[in-house]
């Protein structure tokens, strides 16, 4: 037998961490410059508020109550992405270097409730699922980011996607 409570603190948590990812995607969206990255920026939002929508429903299918906030911190980090890019100014490089950390930081935690083996099956099935978004959205953004670095340290800027 499985402890539902802790299945429910896992999923809370990544509830919480995606909606973080969803609030990221949506001001990376408003500070891009180029509109095709604002695109895939709200494409993927809208991809993680599905998530989010499984998630909350496999809390409340276990008798839980779902998060429906991000966390404080990544709130409190957007607060000074938002200082910094007034004082410093902010370039498309610059947004997906910071969705590229967002997409690090949520692949971990994502990684490390599969690996929960205290998870109920049922669980760690719909955990797999997501995380294949997940893994895709981190993939895209570290290599966009790895190309942006690349051709920025070689003397000029690409921005096609």
């Amino acid at each position: 037998m499985f402890d539902k409570s802790h299945d429910i603190s896992v999923l809370n948590s990544l509830i919480e961490t995606t909606i973080d990812s969803v609030d990221g995607y949506r001001r990376s969206a408003q500070e891009a410059t180029n509109s095709r990255f604002s695109a895939a920026f709200l494409e993927r939002a809208s991809e993680r508020e599905q998530i989010v929508s499984k998630l909350r429903d496999e809390v409340r299918r276990l008798g839980g109550n779902p998060e429906d906030d991000g966390s404080v911190l990544a709130a409190a980090h957007r607060a000074f992405l938002s200082l910094r890019d007034k004082v410093t100014g902010s370039d498309d490089a610059a947004v997906i270097a910071e969705v590229d950390h967002g997409e690090s930081y949520l692949n971990g935690k994502w990684e490390t409730a599969l690996r929960d083996d205290q998870l109920s099956q049922e669980t760690r099935s719909l955990i797999q699922q997501s995380y294949d978004s997940v893994r895709e959205g981190r993939d895209t953004f570290r290599r966009l980011h790895e190309d942006m670095s690349s051709t920025s340290s070689s003397g000029g800027a690409s921005t096609s996607y």
